[in-house]
């Protein structure tokens, strides 16, 4: 699997209170880290795939993802939140962990679904959730997360 997961791209408790301030953020993060070249282009395509349905998970997580032809390489930025915010997820609890995926245009089909169906297999394990919640460090996450994707 293509190494998506960057040390520099995982923040963790960030003071953010909305949605669209978590979006601004991944744009941000996203541009800085040369996934993307449109700050803009990200939070337009993240609020669009939040109107086909939550990507609020279990427990506090998300999975916000996008595909564009503005990313120039795959790639996820992790946000831990300090307080949770509403995502309407799918238990109806509030947001605190989210991962989020941008793909290019070019990959849609292939990356994006392999990615969003192995982040989703591994979220599905209530301890999985459990370790990752209790990581503090983006060193603690990025272990976590490689353990249960070869793991799970």
């Amino acid at each position: 699997m293509i190494e998506i997961y960057n040390l520099d791209n995982i923040l963790v408790n960030q003071t953010l209170s909305s949605q669209k301030e978590v979006f601004e953020k991944i744009a941000e993060i996203a541009v800085a880290s040369e996934i993307s070249n449109s700050k803009q282009a990200i939070v337009d395509g993240l609020f669009s795939r939040e109107t086909q349905g939550t990507t609020g998970f279990l427990d506090g997580f998300a999975i916000p993802h996008t595909k564009s032809g503005t990313v120039q390489k795959p790639g996820a930025i992790i946000i831990t939140l300090n307080e949770g915010i509403e995502w309407d997820s799918m238990d109806g609890k509030p947001v605190t962990f989210l991962i989020a995926l941008l793909i290019p245009e070019s990959e849609a089909g292939t990356t994006h679904l392999s990615l969003l169906s192995s982040i989703s297999r591994m979220l599905i394990h209530q301890e999985v959730r459990d370790q990752l919640l209790k990581a503090s460090k983006p060193e603690e996450i990025l272990e976590e997360l490689n353990n249960a994707l070869v793991n799970h």
